[in-house]
């Protein structure tokens, strides 16, 4: 007997009974978890439906289940939070994917930055946005989500920083450039924001241009305290401490 019952993505779910599960994912059912006629499933269409199923037909690629009872996935955040990343080393841009979609981020948006060592066109070439919304589709059905994030494809930083609308729009910044004035704004508890967006660094950190236009642009710099946190580290610390003062975890 499984200890967890399997959950598979079917962007197309509809109201009736029978279910096809993706050539990709009937494969993993298969071939990896070894499923057959019978088992129970699990399926969500990545929108926040999600269903109880019993394998009808395993066999190849081909994957058919009866939809059974709704079920209730885990809650999303009340706030919808963006968390816009300079791209990271790859095998830490795919764990920050992979733990900001299990923390409830909305939307992932990648940055290019001055101390990005690569452009966007790179990036596009080596097909990374697929495979970050590949990770981010593992870790929703990790993680109990029936939504899965938006991962958008990668942007340069100036452009994002001019264009990006939100109720509150942080820059998460070392401790020696926060905007003291303006961050117990940000963390005032009495004022929740509906939509919120979190800009985090690379490895090198902002340069000094970037966030005097980030600040023009109406952003405010935000310290997570005196130490210093690594580039795939801080971001989620920031989600957390974002999600607790909001009341939002």
């Amino acid at each position: 007997m499984r200890a967890v019952t399997p959950r598979f993505l079917a962007p197309d779910l509809h109201v009736d009974e029978e279910i096809v599960l993706p050539a990709d994912e009937a494969a993993h059912a298969v071939r990896v978890l070894r499923l057959r006629a019978g088992d129970l499933i699990r399926v969500f269409d990545g929108r926040g439906n999600e269903f109880a199923a019993r394998i009808d037909v395993a066999s190849g690629r081909l994957v058919r289940a009866r939809r059974l009872d709704r079920v209730m996935p885990a809650p999303e955040p009340a706030i919808t939070l963006t968390l816009a990343q300079a791209v990271l080393k790859t095998d830490k841009m795919d764990a920050l994917v992979r733990d900001a979609t299990m923390l409830g981020a909305a939307v992932i948006q990648p940055i290019v930055t001055a101390r990005t060592n690569v452009s966007p066109a790179a990036l596009r070439r080596r097909h990374v946005t697929d495979r970050w919304r590949r990770i981010a589709v593992a870790s929703v059905k990790q993680c109990g989500r029936a939504v899965v994030p938006r991962i958008d494809d990668v942007v340069e930083f100036a452009d994002f920083v001019r264009r990006a609308r939100a109720d509150v729009r942080v820059l998460l910044v070392e401790p020696s450039a926060a905007d003291e004035t303006r961050a117990a704004d940000v963390l005032d508890a009495r004022t929740v924001p509906q939509t919120a967006t979190l800009m985090a660094g690379p490895e090198g950190g902002w340069s000094g241009a970037e966030v005097d236009l980030a600040r023009s642009t109406g952003w405010t710099s935000v310290t997570l305290g005196r130490r210093t946190l690594r580039a795939d580290a801080a971001p989620l610390v920031a989600m957390a401490v974002l999600q607790w003062v909001w009341h939002d975890l």
